[in-house]
């Protein structure tokens, strides 16, 4: 009997990822033979230098990019030979994004950049996930704000929005990419404190790329590439031995 990603606890899984740009001389190697696991309810920090390889893991595994060699599971489901229809749709379905320039529609109000996903999907929530969808607005301090386009709203406040779209159907896995960059050291440890909160209270899997010490500090595991390999996979440290260590990978490049 085959073993499953869930099966060992795992919300996604990748087993000997590849990926190569260009042929020839002029090839560029961003993954070299990647293998890891995402555990179930765990905020993962994936770490790197510019060019480590760490944005095309994350597409790759958010089905946003294909691999050139290795297999993709989110769940017990391989994505990897998935049509682009079948893609879209486990995205929405499935999968949460978090972007550093927090991609809100501006046409839309609070309420209605939070139900995106919903109306792509061409349903309304059930009453579960319209509480559920209630309780983020409370917890994310945005009750207020639900009729305000994103541009009458500060950084902050778009980013808080921007998470509560990404919970609101209780994905798999949230994928956040650099979700702090665009945000004051004060309002990012706030975002950061969420994003932790929303996995150790309501268990939500979280996989974030930053560059950013005391961003990966918040996390439960922390994950470090460089030059397409994963060269320490480690538990929650401190934006200090982050630093050291980020700084030992960089003085030996």
């Amino acid at each position: 009997m085959q073993i499953q990603p869930s099966d060992l606890g795992l919300i996604a899984r990748v087993a000997e990822l590849g990926k190569r740009y260009g042929d020839g001389s002029g090839a560029v190697t961003a993954l070299d033979e990647v293998s890891l696991g995402l555990r179930r309810g765990e905020f993962t920090a994936i770490m790197g230098p510019s060019g480590s390889g760490k944005s095309t893991l994350m597409h790759i595994m958010a089905g946003l990019d294909a691999p050139s060699t290795g297999r993709v599971w989110l769940g017990d489901t391989e994505i990897t030979e998935l049509p682009d229809s079948a893609l879209t749709v486990l995205r929405r379905r499935r999968i949460g994004f978090v972007f550093q320039s927090f991609n809100l529609v501006p046409t839309l109000d609070v309420r209605g950049n939070v139900m995106l996903p919903f109306d792509l999907d061409g349903r309304r929530p059930t009453r579960e996930e319209q509480a559920w969808i209630d309780e983020l607005f409370d917890t994310l301090g945005l009750r207020s704000r639900i009729g305000h386009r994103p541009h009458e709203l500060s950084g902050g406040q778009q980013q808080r929005v921007a998470i509560a779209r990404a919970l609101a159907t209780r994905p798999d896995l949230v994928f956040a990419d650099e979700p702090t960059g665009n945000l004051d050291s004060r309002t990012g440890r706030e975002v950061l404190a969420l994003l932790a909160t929303a996995s150790a209270r309501y268990g939500q899997s979280i996989a974030m790329v930053t560059h950013d010490p005391v961003a990966a500090s918040h996390a439960d595991r922390i994950l470090y590439l460089a030059d397409g390999r994963i060269v320490r996979d480690s538990t929650r440290s401190s934006a200090e031995e982050i630093s050291s260590f980020m700084l030992s990978m960089e003085a030996a490049a």
